[in-house]
């Protein structure tokens, strides 16, 4: 603003001016109105800037006027720009075509993931037959993991856990859902019947491990438990399972928390007990591990060993979702893949 001019008459033009502008009818006009008035080189940016030289009796009447200026103009970009993207709107609308005849696109249902399918079979089986449902912490000690289950610190089955251990804290990720078994023994007493699903983690990954997989744990303790009542009861967990012709048999086998201890094996699923890859051309297929819960784990749980007894047994839910469904990876039910997932 050049000192021969009267601030204060310049700036009443420049609001006249303003007052003036055509409504823009476009977002290039748009454009060109905001760089031309409120760009860094603009006429209000400018005049801003030679404020300093008026004369300070004129300065307030000059401030007040360049603001109104200001005003008005983001006032008439921020209305015309919001006219302008009306406009736009309502021309996409009328130009658009959109056929009411044509059938509605049938929203796709979601269904259970694989595992929490078999996982919510199995429990519901086992509640039929009175078993209570418990869960317990992932983060756990390495007092319930292992030695209240009859693991000393020197057991070389320790040495089969691949145990991921937690930075900072005492604790580890449980490498099985037995510590729930202490834990509901010590909450509840006997007589008991427990059920215990949950995540447990260890040190695999291939096609047949996984980090994180599922277990189910399961154990009854009451008085003259036998193993009879053992396998009864597991073999109508796999009749319900898989259905009544499929058999059932059991091989010595050892846990530190159970004596004596036995693996089971059911006929194969896949061929009909007929032989095939899957169960290496045997007829039978390892489906979980059980026996007597061991003297020193009743007494780890304040539970007096020579007046109750019991069994457990333990279950990994992917081995049996992977038999049930023919999958021959388990890490297909990790990866999200919704071709697989949609085939469930």
């Amino acid at each position: 603003m050049a000192a021969t001019e009267n601030p204060v008459e310049k700036l009443l033009s420049l609001k006249g001016e303003v007052a003036s502008i055509p409504f823009p009818t476009d977002e290039k006009e748009l454009d060109a109105l905001r760089v031309k008035y409120l760009g860094k080189k603009g006429i209000v940016s400018l005049i801003s800037q030679d404020m300093r030289s008026v004369p300070a009796d004129q300065k307030p009447e000059a401030g007040r006027l360049l603001l109104e200026i200001r005003t008005a103009v983001e006032n008439l970009v921020e209305t015309s720009g919001a006219e302008i993207k009306r406009n736009r709107i309502r021309l996409e609308i009328e130009n658009e075509f959109f056929d009411v005849t044509l059938p509605g696109t049938a929203p796709r249902f979601g269904a259970a993931h694989p595992i929490s399918a078999v996982m919510d079979e199995i429990v519901d089986i086992f509640s039929g037959m009175g078993f209570q449902v418990e869960e317990g912490p992932e983060a756990e000690s390495d007092l319930y993991n292992f030695e209240k289950l009859n693991f000393p610190p020197d057991h070389p089955a320790r040495d089969m856990q691949d145990t991921f251990h937690l930075l900072g804290v005492d604790k580890i990720l449980r490498t099985h859902t037995s510590p729930v078994q202490i834990r509901a023994m010590e909450k509840y007493g006997a007589p008991l019947a427990v059920i215990a699903p949950g995540k447990v983690y260890r040190c695999d990954a291939d096609v047949t491990h996984s980090p994180m997989f599922h277990q189910i744990e399961g154990f009854v303790i009451d008085k003259k438990i036998t193993m009879g009542d053992m396998k009864g009861t597991l073999q109508t967990f796999i009749h319900r399972l898989y259905g009544k012709d499929t058999k059932v048999r059991f091989r010595p086998s050892f846990f530190p928390f159970v004596e004596p201890g036995a693996e089971m094996d059911v006929s194969c699923v896949i061929c009909g007990a007929k032989g095939c890859r899957v169960c290496k051309n045997s007829g039978w297929l390892e489906i979980l591990g059980a026996g007597m819960i061991h003297p020193n784990v009743l007494s780890a749980s304040g539970i007096d060993p020579n007046a109750w007894g019991g069994f457990a047994f333990g279950l990994g839910i992917e081995r049996i979702a992977m038999l049930k469904y023919g999958v021959d990876d388990i890490r297909l039910f990790f990866e999200n893949d919704m071709r697989f997932l949609r085939q469930f």
